[in-house]
């Protein structure tokens, strides 16, 4: 037997189903936020060390965001409590894939909103707020404002991104139930 009853109810059924559908779920919800980060790091990664041969984001930069808010996106994703819509789809075939049409769409989407942003600071940011361009800053231990600027532009477009990777079928209120969340 695939399922062992051990309290003679079958509600107990409908919970583990419920709850095996928001593991496959929250893991979605990951790997949509985590494919979006890697597709706009690596783009804005080659493409200031291409026009600049420098990239705006350090590798520090990088493991610091990997680490930090890839742990506690992944905390705060995997820990959504399940809904009773979820009963309401169809099980999931092991052959299909786990990453749907809807979820590359989301995650270019949302890839693609970061890259221009990210492209517009790099190539006129240092217009835009009177700043040296953080390709010509010295070497001499001081901080770019320009890659600075950056950074934090890319660091909140992924909270937010986290936020939107909570629906993965294009619901259109990312909020709805955020508060049932404790981590969020």
């Amino acid at each position: 037997a695939d399922i062992i009853l051990l309290d003679d109810n079958f509600a107990s059924i409908v919970t583990a189903a419920k709850w095996g559908r928001n593991i496959y779920a929250s893991i979605q919800k990951f790997l949509q936020f985590q494919l979006t980060v890697n597709i706009s790091a690596v783009v804005t990664a080659l493409t200031g060390a291409f026009a600049f041969q420098k990239s705006p984001l350090a590798a520090i930069q990088l493991l610091w965001v990997n680490l930090l808010m890839d742990s506690l996106a992944s905390l705060a994703l995997a820990s959504e409590p399940p809904v009773d819509e979820l009963l309401q789809k169809p099980p999931v075939n092991r052959t299909d894939n786990m990453i749907t049409k809807r979820m590359w769409g989301n995650m270019l989407g949302q890839a693609t909103y970061q890259i221009i942003v990210i492209m517009l600071l790099l190539f006129l940011g240092p217009t835009w707020f009177d700043i040296p361009p953080g390709h010509t800053v010295n070497t001499r231990g001081e901080g770019s404002v320009h890659y600075t600027i950056i950074f934090n532009s890319f660091v909140w477009m992924q909270l937010f991104n986290e936020v939107n990777s909570r629906k993965l079928n294009g619901e259109s209120n990312v909020f709805k139930g955020v508060f049932k969340n404790p981590l969020f």
